[in-house]
């Protein structure tokens, strides 16, 4: 059993985290300013609400408790936001992780995995998108994350902290069990905004854009079940603990969905009609985005659970149906 910090584990893809991390016997510490997160997405351990950007409090806290590691999902996520606000983006995702990272130091934590982006790669120069890839994030959000995992290996360098940065594509879905989902306000996801649609809490979906170089003209992303992202993390831990070396992995399906298709299989998973509102291209959307999830799958032995779109709709089309969650 370890002891673990999640860091923004009242979130989305945290607390889905901290859920499986209990369920694997490990003591888990949460720590969460409940901005963005839920107490009642919390499902056990001990929640401290506090700002990591504090460094009195951090030091407290890593003088109350011995972790073995820390796992960090406290990030503003919307790219335009980011673009309005870059101030907001580089205080909380760059500059309060750094001082993190000074508070794990100082209590002599030297394992990490940070939660980042296929928005460090930016506008792809083919596809699927591999590691190797040029890093040129394109808005403050990817920006903030690249910067860093460049943070990351100076402090490797410099004191010997191991991390592991991975790089999600887009996350979808909810706990198979329906007991935790996605619940950001405002949404900004295509699966959520879709089946919110479909339920009757959002009059229609908009489609940015048909006249893409894909098959059906729009837009085409690489979904990955939020299951499979904590999964990924569970086994970078584990990569960690036996010695691995700092790296980056990205994790994705490695196929594609396009706007239409997802629409069309929410449908079918729903079995109700959404309307649908067509809008002209968004700025710096590219037409596709996909993983190439090898190294991931090599190095860490992570495959995906839950691969098919009709079951990531299904679970998080469960969760949906449960609106308003309220205390749980």
């Amino acid at each position: 059993m370890n002891r673990i910090l999640v860091v923004g584990g009242a979130g989305y893809i945290g607390s889905h985290m901290v859920q499986h991390l209990l369920a694997s016997g490990h003591d888990v510490v949460v720590v969460d300013n409940l901005t963005t997160g839920y107490r009642d997405a919390v499902v056990g351990g001990e929640l401290v609400q506090m700002d990591i950007g504090d460094a009195a409090a951090l030091h407290n806290l890593f003088a109350g408790h011995r972790f073995d590691a820390v796992l960090h999902f406290a990030s503003f996520i919307q790219v335009g936001e980011s673009v309005a606000q870059p101030g907001k983006y580089y205080a909380n995702n760059l500059a309060a992780t750094l001082t993190l990272l000074q508070a794990m130091m100082q209590a002599g934590v030297k394992r990490f995995i940070f939660s980042s982006t296929a928005a460090v790669y930016g506008e792809p120069s083919y596809v699927p998108i591999d590691e190797a890839h040029t890093k040129r994030p394109i808005n403050p959000y990817g920006r903030s994350k690249w910067m860093v995992e460049q943070v990351l290996e100076d402090f490797d360098q410099a004191f010997g902290l191991k991390s592991v940065c991975l790089r999600y594509f887009n996350a979808a879905g909810a706990d198979p069990a329906g007991r935790l989902g996605e619940r950001h306000e405002p949404e900004t996801h295509l699966i959520p905004l879709i089946l919110q649609a479909a339920s009757g809490r959002r009059k229609a979906v908009t489609v940015f854009g048909r006249d893409y170089a894909t098959p059906d003209g729009t837009c085409v992303r690489d979904y990955i079940h939020v299951s499979d992202l904590v999964e990924a993390h569970a086994r970078a831990l584990k990569y960690l603990e036996q010695g691995g070396k700092s790296a980056a992995f990205n994790l994705g399906n490695g196929s594609g969905f396009s706007v239409q298709e997802v629409i069309g299989t929410a449908q079918r998973v729903t079995g109700r009609a959404i309307e649908v509102v067509d809008a002209p291209r968004r700025p710096g959307d590219p037409p596709r985005l996909v993983a190439d999830a090898t190294i991931a799958r090599k190095v860490l032995g992570w495959k995906p659970l839950y691969p098919e779109l009709e079951t990531i709709l299904a679970h998080a089309w469960a969760w949906e149906l449960q609106w308003p969650w309220g205390n749980r």
